[in-house]
């Protein structure tokens, strides 16, 4: 236990790195199986399913996980969590991962029974350390985080109550993403003000400027979710058809609106603040090319799926892991010219894999996937060799907690 004890400081610390792991290693493997490389692998419902499952319920689950049981504590001013507190969530994901590979070899009565009891436990579990502290804090300013992880947990197990009836699993999958999409907007939004203020790059994240130019304004953000809620309901409901495309298209142009809210000068040009807002481009894109798709346009609906998949939700993911960890690991961000490159190659991955599904690139399309399928894996797993150290290792200045740095070390590395 002492051996794990700077790994298990904070929740940010081990789920960061199986965040920064799974997304490389799940990645891979999808590459090998497509391109013939691996042994032939088939779980219920086959590897199709697999691999949406495991990006949005491993991955992205992972980095929520990592991002919540961090930030909530602070948001709510209670306790950190950590120590032994965590090892029952490390154990449920990572039991939920393997039981899920291991399921296309054991009897097909048993299927994806232990994957599904494995990863609602999870959700349960998660929601049981932090529903308390929202519930309890004056004024519950920050309950919507507990209402968007109950409704990942629901949606998962939608998605397995599919498999077991033979339904649609990936409609199930859909939807989640609209529900990562307003994750996004939720996080971010209490994020965005530090960094575009440049509170953090002063060294002050957690402080209050009265000079703020940049502030995240509820009317604009609540007009997102809601109409992000919409589309994903009237995909869910009514499939692939005009009404679809239409609300899609509203929801495109609430993500432009809420965009507006960033736009304060000079000091939207830092690299963390072109990261963050890059997110939120991607996301009214990727709700623009399903709008257009479903409006008759020739491409497949998951051209913009995958830009909200592949492009925001991993973009923005990077962005907070590169800024909370940092910070909540004692240091000051790191300034190496690793990082924005690695965010470019995100969105150059991102915008690969959209022109891998259009027509135009038909006779390449599988070419284009790999090869951003191998820069999106890539960045992860430089995120990971640069990142090891500081989330598997004690702090620099000897503290056991999850606060900020305690003095300015000049921002290096």
């Amino acid at each position: 236990m002492n051996r794990l004890a700077p790994v298990l400081m904070c929740g940010f610390r081990p789920f960061f790195l199986l965040t920064a792991a799974s997304a490389a290693l799940f990645m891979l493997v999808w590459l090998f199986l497509l391109n013939g490389w691996l042994p032939a692998w088939n779980p219920p419902g086959g590897i199709i399913l697999w691999h949406a499952h495991e990006l949005m319920f491993g991955f992205i689950a992972a980095a929520t996980a990592g991002f919540v049981l961090t930030a909530i504590p602070e948001f709510t001013r209670t306790s950190g969590i950590g120590g032994k507190a965590l090892l029952p969530l490390l154990w449920l994901w990572l039991l939920a991962r393997l039981v899920y590979l291991l399921s296309a070899f054991w009897p097909p009565a048993l299927g994806l029974w232990p994957a599904a009891l494995c990863n609602l436990a999870f959700w349960l579990l998660l929601l049981r350390l932090l529903a308390p502290r929202l519930w309890n804090d004056p004024g519950r300013q920050h309950l919507s985080f507990a209402w968007v992880i109950t409704c990942l947990g629901l949606l998962q197990l939608g998605f397995f109550i599919a498999q077991f009836t033979a339904a649609d699993a990936l409609a199930w999958i859909r939807a989640a993403i609209g529900a990562v999409m307003i994750l996004i907007v939720i996080a971010t939004s209490r994020i965005s003000m530090s960094v575009v203020n440049g509170r953090i790059e002063e060294g002050r994240p957690g402080a209050s400027a009265p000079t703020d130019s940049y502030l995240a304004r509820p009317p604009r953000r609540y007009l997102a979710i809601f109409c992000i809620a919409i589309c994903s309901a009237s995909e869910f409901a009514l499939g692939h058809n005009s009404v679809t495309g239409w609300v899609a298209l509203a929801a495109a142009a609430a993500m432009l609106n809420l965009l507006n809210d960033w736009h304060v000068g000079r000091a939207l040009f830092s690299r963390w603040a072109l990261m963050l807002y890059a997110s939120y481009w991607l996301i009214a894109l990727g709700y623009a090319s399903m709008g257009a798709a479903w409006l008759g346009a020739p491409f497949s609906p998951s051209t913009g799926q995958h830009l909200l998949t592949s492009g925001a939700a991993a973009l923005a993911i990077f962005t907070i892991m590169a800024l909370a960890g940092r910070i909540h690991a004692g240091l000051w961000l790191d300034r190496r010219p690793w990082l924005p490159l690695c965010a470019m190659l995100l969105v150059t991955a991102s915008l690969l894999r959209t022109l891998a599904g259009m027509p135009l690139a038909a006779n390449a399309g599988m070419v284009i996937l790999s090869l951003s399928g191998l820069l999106w894996a890539f960045c992860f797993a430089t995120f990971l060799y640069y990142t090891w150290t500081t989330f598997s290792g004690p702090r620099e200045d000897g503290l056991e907690d999850c606060s900020e740095p305690q003095a300015r070390n000049g921002g290096g590395c």
